[in-house]
């Protein structure tokens, strides 16, 4: 009788064990990987995945079989000790402390380190099995939850649904922060996948170019001298106004105006460049970086103008500005090679105030916050809480600020020294 009450309360322990495993193995297994399995269509993992997504619901009737599994062994433990010593007082404190440290080593903390070893596997060869246990006590932990959560609720306590399993923002972006590869590229592809994540968050205005920075065309200048502005400009699309720089008539693309005038017989100046240009494309500053990539692509543009909520003109964004905020600078034969940051011998940076932080941590794997301001100009205001004079020093967020040069009330270039460049004394 001993023998069998020992293997009984032996058998327990192992199931308890398992169950125990399993707990933890189906929350620790890559969602990523089960999810590639299954499109693979592997039976199991397919299983796994729908348990994952009860995942409440599959943990409560694990604990639910758990319980009743360490009781009974506690109770068997509790029969059997009592028996040998002969003292019921002593049976039960000899079988707490005896059947307590059991669990607690061999059908809690062991297992549990073993799931966590290889999650995936130990699930994966056990998912026919804990789906059946699933569709078993599901309806008595239906009960159960019922119960609890009533009860819950008479001291106020409030439950919601079944929490969503989709991975939020913040857990990507931990994810890829932790991303490693071989190669000297991982700062990069880091930088692109954050990104992207970002695409939702940022301003069409945060990026535009602003229209002190846009070559305009005159509609009442000769055509002779509008062609020749366009080919002395490295762009390939430019707006055209007409009276006032506000009053944008169309957008000139180079490529349309060259192939009229071509086909121009005559003088070049007699030529109406207002057929020539597409009607202009006007989009709020407001909208983000996704919303603006799905409606150039869905209105097959590459431009558009930015205006404030007053109709006023701000500046211009294209296809290449949101597509440089994913990968970074994209340069080609036209491009100009200056872009506002100039390093320097002593490993200082010499930056224009209108520079984007998303620029200066992606192209230097820097970690400057960019939600207060969007450029080092804004940045450095927001920390200082006022308008700096030139030569003034300031540190914070392990960088040295020294402004170089300030125009009225716009700081416009700035020295910018990284924490191990860096001076001690502070001002």
């Amino acid at each position: 009788m001993i023998l069998i009450l020992i293997l009984t309360i032996l058998v327990l322990l192992y199931i308890s064990a398992f169950f125990s495993a399993c707990e933890t193995g189906i929350t620790s297994a890559s969602r990523a990987k089960l999810h590639q399995l299954a499109k693979e269509g592997n039976e199991r993992a397919i299983i796994i995945r729908n348990l994952q997504e009860k995942l409440g619901l599959v943990i409560s009737v694990i604990l639910t079989c758990n319980t009743m599994i360490n009781t009974l062994a506690a109770s068997l433990a509790t029969k059997l000790i009592t028996d040998i010593v002969g003292d019921e007082g002593l049976g039960v404190l000899y079988a707490s402390f005896i059947m307590g440290s059991l669990i607690l080593i061999y059908a809690e903390v062991m297992p549990k380190m073993i799931a966590l070893h290889a999650p995936e596997r130990l699930v994966l060869r056990s998912a026919k099995f804990l789906n059946f246990i699933f569709k078993l006590f599901r309806p008595l932990n239906h009960v159960i939850n019922i119960l609890a959560r009533r009860t819950l609720s008479l001291v106020g306590v409030k439950t919601g649904g079944q929490a969503s399993l989709h991975a939020s923002l913040e857990e990507l972006r931990g994810v890829i922060d932790l991303h490693q590869g071989p190669g000297q590229d991982v700062p990069q592809e880091r930088a692109m996948l954050k990104s992207i994540l970002d695409l939702g968050s940022v301003q069409v205005g945060e990026i535009m170019v602003h229209r002190k920075n846009v070559t305009m065309l005159n509609a009442n200048d000769p055509a002779s001298l509008i062609v020749d502005q366009i080919l002395s400009c490295p762009f390939t699309r430019l707006p055209l106004y007409k009276e006032d720089p506000d009053n944008i008539i169309g957008v000139i693309n180079a490529k349309a105006l060259l192939r009229a005038v071509r086909q121009h017989p005559g003088n070049i100046d007699e030529l109406d460049i207002q057929t020539i240009a597409s009607k202009p494309w006007f989009v709020p500053e407001s909208n983000d970086l996704l919303e603006q990539l799905q409606a150039f692509r869905s209105r097959r543009e590459h431009f558009a103008l930015v205006v404030d909520e007053y109709g006023v003109l701000l500046g211009i964004v294209t296809l290449e500005d949101i597509l440089e905020e994913i990968v970074g600078d994209i340069d080609d034969e036209h491009d100009i090679m200056v872009r506002g940051v100039r390093p320097q011998a002593d490993g200082s940076y010499i930056v224009d105030g209108s520079v984007t932080i998303r620029d200066l941590n992606r192209q230097f794997d820097w970690n400057l916050p960019d939600e207060p301001a969007a450029t080092i100009a804004g940045l450095l205001l927001y920390q200082v809480r006022s308008i700096p004079e030139v030569g003034q020093v300031f540190m914070f967020h392990g960088f040295r600020f020294e402004i170089l040069r300030r125009q009225r009330n716009q700081i416009t270039l700035i020295r910018l020294t990284p924490r191990q460049e860096a001076p001690l004394e502070t001002f």
